[in-house]
């Protein structure tokens, strides 16, 4: 099996290659550049802002639950910090810590407690996350003594979790390493394996290999390792027959390992304990220091690779913990210059001269920067951002009581990656001008075609490459939508029968005929739509960046050619002809989103083929021979046009030309203006679209949580009222004690995709950037005072204040696309 694994400084070194204006290369920070940016911090921005300062979030108790962390994040790593019963807890998750049956698990946690206790009820109690520099800070004070400082930081060019700990008075430090992973377990059929979603159905056992835990003179050693046999990919490769390409699908879990290693200055081992928490038992490793002292400096280090040998990973791990020792002076200072580069780069402040927690709009501005910096703590992370509570997670039973399970589960599985929801993640981050942590939602593409490859070639026999929604490294269909044969009749694949057989028309599900090649999940089975969508952000990254995008063009050529091929040999199969009597290709069976199955000519799959098509054509030569882009040129021509209806003698953009049933919630039919991009407004088919708006079903629409795009279609249809309440309902705070924990929605907490959604609705109000215009303001109430920076494309970059409803300050860079830019306010008449 082929193995694709980057460090974090090579991957930041390819990430950067070749890309202009998107700020440092960070495969490190030298001193000259740290010397730079003490100087010329104000080219930064939003450096030392007392603005960014507002947003801090600060507790003056300590917390019930786990449910109650705050999130500490950087580089690929996400913590859940909180003070519980005068015990500082912390779980630690890192990007890529899967097990061998494709669960998400945690590195572990961590439990904190000093003697004397600065956690009593005479103390008082601070916690704080500085946004500015990316750390959490607690601070204690004794009602007649001087206090105690807490320093919780990750670092983000090494994999280390760092403790500092100060106190004017001498103190004893006790850390635990807490593991629930001591002995092997069998996962139960069904929901308990939820969080292994691809193996769900399976029919036989399903076994998680205990952790390695071990304690040594100067700390404890704890890891994950795969075993030699497992299910992924093993068992998917022969449900779905495709031995003969075994060699060329990318195994992204054979000989994983992931752990760490937890040690500081002082600590001695203390031995071992049990306890319980939220039900789930566990065993604890426990370090002390083997004196009171001033200053305690604890350090978790963390290493993930695909180790032919321990040995080799052990070697590797030991590496990053003498590097967190041997840099420790500086490492403090790179990782907050980081940070503030980050906020630099980009910016929505919503009445910025008067901070008012309670003014919703203030609100929805102080939380897209809360959400922004959660997605920015997975910036160099090996895989994206789960929609489905990221690196943030905690125990499933305060999130619902039923779910008893242990800290590692998590609604929707951990190694396949929901398309649909990943994308509103990753839309943002063009805007944002994140344009390092995109990279890895590209990736998990790049690296699954050889999967995606060979499926059509041995299913259906032409060429292309047809993903999975739940799609994963090996780029198969993943277990549980392709169906099982179980004796609990759950997740049933039905009779196969052959590609092309009419009895298959898309509207089925499990238990019924299925076609070959095709999973019997009737929500998914020919839901293809997110590769389309996926390739066009690929070229909509090249428009904004002007970044080379050779590396990705595989997967677009053989995302698209699919279609093309594919229908082509189906209409073929049903009248003779590869196209229909206007030269049109026959999209059918199909699927609009979810929601419209058995669907013909969907509109949301033609609007992403049109748009890709599109961008490959207006591309420089280096990318495709003038030979290629005639081909593309025919393609765009055969591809059917959009179906128009009428509903209550209102005309309408219809989801698609026809379909068999409907389900879910989805309005595919606005998906040419969001994320496609074919219409804006001033267009005269803008009203086509509120016409549809307004005609569909009511439970398709008004839904804030996860998903929902609501407000991003709003916005684009320059519906400004709608668009204000929408979007401050979607980023109101949570219920949760950390504003930005949404969810549970259709999925988990933190809902990672309610916020996206809601990232890209406030950023679409402020500016859209369809073709080389730039529209500012094109669904903004005038009387929200505004600042904002954010990225448009051709490497531009736009900082506007608005005040009173005028425009105080506008800063285009480059000057020469000032030209493009329009003030919706003032020059509507001009779209």
């Amino acid at each position: 099996m082929k193995k694709h694994l980057l460090n974090r400084r090579e991957f930041v070194k390819h990430s950067t290659k070749g890309m202009v204006g998107v700020g440092l290369a960070y495969s490190g920070l030298s001193s000259s550049v740290l010397a730079y940016g003490k100087s010329h911090r104000k080219d930064l921005g939003v450096l030392n802002s007392p603005k960014l300062n507002d947003f801090n979030i600060t507790w003056n108790t300590q917390s019930k639950n786990a449910s109650e962390s705050m999130p500490l994040v950087g580089g690929d790593i996400g913590c859940n910090v909180w003070v519980e019963n005068g015990d500082l807890l912390c779980y630690v998750q890192r990007s890529g810590s899967l097990s061998e049956n494709g669960e998400y698990l945690k590195i572990g946690r961590f439990r904190i407690q000093l003697n004397p206790n600065p956690f009593s009820e005479e103390h008082t109690f601070m916690q704080t996350l500085r946004l500015e520099d990316g750390y959490i800070e607690i601070n204690s004070k004794h009602k007649e003594k001087e206090g105690i400082k807490i320093k919780l930081w990750v670092d983000v060019f090494s994999p280390v979790v760092h403790v500092d700990i100060e106190s004017v008075e001498k103190t004893e430090v006790n850390i635990a390493y807490e593991s629930w992973r001591t002995e092997d377990k069998e996962l139960e059929f069904g929901k308990a394996r939820f969080g292994a979603f691809g193996l769900e159905g399976f029919p036989g056992k399903v076994i998680r290999v205990k952790d390695t835990i071990e304690e040594s003179e100067t700390g404890i050693l704890f890891y994950h390792r795969n075993p030699t046999l497992k299910h992924i990919p093993e068992v998917y490769i022969e449900m779905q027959e495709l031995e003969a390409h075994a060699n060329e699908i990318n195994d992204d879990l054979k000989n994983r390992t992931f752990g760490g290693f937890l040690f500081g200055k002082g600590l001695i081992f203390n031995g071992k304990n049990e306890g319980v928490y939220q039900g789930t038992p566990y065993t604890s490793w426990k370090l002390k220091s083997e004196s009171a002292q001033n200053t305690h400096k604890i350090c978790i280090a963390t290493h993930i690779e695909q180790a032919e040998e321990i040995e080799v990973w052990q070697d590797n791990l030991q590496k990053t913990v003498d590097r967190s020792k041997n840099e420790q002076e500086t490492a403090f200072e790179k990782t907050t210059f980081w940070w503030r580069n980050f906020w630099g780069r980009s910016f929505i402040f919503i009445q910025p001269d008067n901070p008012d927690p309670e003014n919703p709009a203030w609100q929805m501005g102080r939380n897209y920067q809360l959400f922004r910096y959660q997605l920015g703590g997975n910036a160099f992370g090996e895989y994206p951002t789960k929609f489905n509570g990221g690196n943030l997670t905690f125990d499933p039973v305060l999130v619902d009581e039923q779910k008893t399970y242990d800290p590692d589960w998590r609604q929707w599985g951990g190694a396949v990656f929901t398309a649909q929801n990943q994308r509103l993640l990753y839309w943002p981050m063009l805007k944002s001008g994140d344009f390092d942590a995109i990279l890895s939602q590209f990736e998990l593409y790049r690296k699954g075609l050889p999967g995606a490859r060979a499926r059509v070639k041995e299913h259906f026999g032409h060429e292309g490459a047809v993903y999975c929604e739940y799609t994963s490294v090996p780029g198969m269909a993943f277990g549980d939508g392709w169906g099982w044969h179980n004796d609990e009749n759950y997740r049933i694949r039905g009779e196969e029968i052959p590609f092309g057989d009419p009895k298959a028309n898309g509207a089925t599900a499990y238990n019924d005929p299925v076609e070959k090649g095709v999973m019997a999940n009737g929500s998914i089975a020919y839901h293809w739509e997110s590769q389309i969508e996926h390739a066009y952000m690929i070229l909509e990254y090249s428009r904004f960046t002007g970044a080379d995008i050779r590396r990705y063009l595989p997967f677009i050529e053989q995302s698209l050619i699919f279609f093309d091929e594919h229908y082509q040999a189906r209409q073929k199969m049903r009248n003779g002809n590869q196209v229909d009597e206007n030269g049109k290709l026959v999209i059918y069976p199909s699927t609009a989103c979810e929601s419209y199955r058995g669907a013909k000519n969907p509109t949301d799959l033609l609007a992403g083929i049109q748009a890709c098509l599109k961008s490959i054509l207006e591309l420089e030569e280096k990318y495709f021979s003038s030979e290629k882009k005639k081909y593309y040129r025919e393609f765009l021509d055969r591809v059917p046009g959009y179906a128009f209806g009428e509903i209550d003698g209102h005309s309408v953009i219809k989801p698609a030309e026809s379909w068999i049933r409907e389900s879910n919630q989805e309005l595919p039919q606005f998906y040419p203006l969001f994320p496609f991009n074919q219409f804006q407004l001033g267009d005269d088919e803008i009203q086509l679209f509120k016409n549809a708006y307004k005609e569909a079903p009511d439970f398709r629409k008004g839904t804030i949580q996860s998903w929902h795009q609501d407000g991003i279609q709003f916005a684009r249809m320059g519906m400004t009222e709608e668009s204000a309440d929408y979007n401050t309902r979607k980023l109101q705070d949570s219920p949760r004690r950390f504003p930005t924990f949404w969810g549970p929605g259709h999925d988990w907490v933190p809902d990672h995709n309610w916020g996206g959604s809601g990232m890209i609705g406030l950023q679409e109000m402020l500016m859209q950037t369809i073709g080389d215009r730039i529209v500012l303001f094109p669904a903004w109430p005038k009387d929200w005072d505004v600042d904002f920076k954010l990225h448009a494309p051709g490497n531009t970059l736009i900082e506007c204040s608005l005040k009173g409803g005028e425009i105080a300050r506008l800063e285009v860079t480059p000057e020469s696309r000032k030209k493009d830019v329009l003030n919706y306010f003032e020059n509507k008449s001009a779209l």
